[in-house]
C-alpha cells in the first residue's frame, strides 16, 4: 500500500502456530535505493518478492534492510533474502541488537520455557512433523550479519532522510524510523493500532514496559501524519502527536 511518493506498507500474511498472522514491514526506495524494514517470519521470501512487485519495485533493485530489532517476525526471512538477491544487501542495526542477529547470543524471548509453551499453544490438529519443524526453527532461529551500526538521532542519507530514533523497551535496541519526506513514523513494535485505533506498546511483549512507554516520549518532537505499525498496520491523521503524548505519560 503506497502511502507517498517512495514509501508502502507491506501486507505479509501467513499461518503462524495455527492463526492468520499479518505483518506490516515498510519499504522506502528512491533512485539509487530500496530500503526494507524489517523480514517477516521465517519462510517468507516468496511473500516480499510478490510484495516488491506489488509496489513496482523490481527485487534486483534492493539493496538496503533495516532491522528494527531483534524478535523472530522481525529477523525470519533475513539470510533467505540475502541468500536470494542478486546484488549486495546492507544490513543495518542498532548495536545492542547485532548479537542477537548475527546468532551470537540466544534471541532474549526464545527462552526453553517460551519454546516449550509454544509448541504447546499449537493447535491439536497439527501434525508432529510440523511441531518438530516448528521447535527447530524455535532452537535454532535464522541468523544474519549486520553491515552497518545505526544509532539515535542519525539521519540515514536515502530516500530524502530517514532518521532512527532509539526506542527501547520493547528489546534493549529496538529502534524506531521517521521518513521526513511523508512525515511517517515507522514505528515497529513501539505502538500497535487495534481496532483502528493507536495503542501503546503490549505490556506482554515488551521486554522492559516501563521504558517501552517513556521511549514514546521521543516521538513527540516529530510532525507525524502517518504511522507504519508492524502490528496493526497503518494509522493517519492529525491527532497522531496528540495521541503520542497520552500515551507517553498513561
Amino acid at each position: 500500500m503506497k502511502i507517498a511518493a517512495g514509501i508502502a506498507m507491506l501486507e505479509i500474511s501467513a499461518v503462524v502456530m495455527g492463526k492468520l498472522d499479518t505483518i506490516y514491514p515498510t519499504l522506502l526506495w528512491d533512485h539509487q535505493s530500496a530500503i526494507l524494514v524489517d523480514t517477516g517470519y521465517p519462510g517468507q521470501l516468496p511473500k516480499f518478492r510478490e510484495a516488491l512487485e506489488q509496489e513496482d519495485v523490481s527485487w534486483d533493485r534492493l539493496n538496503h534492510i533495516i532491522i528494527t530489532h531483534q524478535d523472530i517476525d522481525h529477523i525470519g526471512s533475513l539470510a533467505n533474502i540475502l541468500a536470494d538477491s542478486p546484488q549486495t544487501i546492507t544490513v543495518s542495526a542498532n548495536k545492542l541488537e547485532q548479537p542477537y542477529i548475527q546468532g551470537e547470543k540466544q534471541l532474549l524471548k526464545i527462552t526453553p520455557e517460551a519454546i516449550e509453551l509454544a509448541v504447546a499453544s499449537l493447535p491439536a490438529e497439527v501434525p508432529l512433523e510440523w511441531r518438530k519443524a516448528f521447535r527447530s526453527a524455535l532452537e535454532n532461529p535464522p541468523k544474519a550479519q549486520v553491515d552497518n551500526i545505526i544509532q539515535n538521532e542519525q539521519e540515514l542519507p536515502y530516500c530524502e532522510g530517514i532518521i532512527v530514533i532509539d526506542t527501547p523497551g520493547h528489546t534493549p535496541g529496538h529502534i524506531s524510523l521517521y521518513h521526513k519526506a511523508s512525515k511517517t513514523l515507522i514505528a515497529a513494535d513501539a505502538l500497535v493500532v487495534i481496532d483502528g485505533q493507536l495503542q501503546g506498546p503490549t505490556p506482554e511483549h515488551a521486554l522492559d514496559i516501563r521504558l517501552a512507554i517513556q521511549s514514546l516520549q521521543k516521538l513527540e518532537s516529530f510532525d507525524i501524519q502517518n504511522i507504519i505499525c508492524y502490528h496493526g498496520g497503518l494509522h493517519q491523521g492529525n491527532h497522531i502527536n496528540q495521541r503520542i503524548k497520552q500515551l507517553a505519560n498513561a
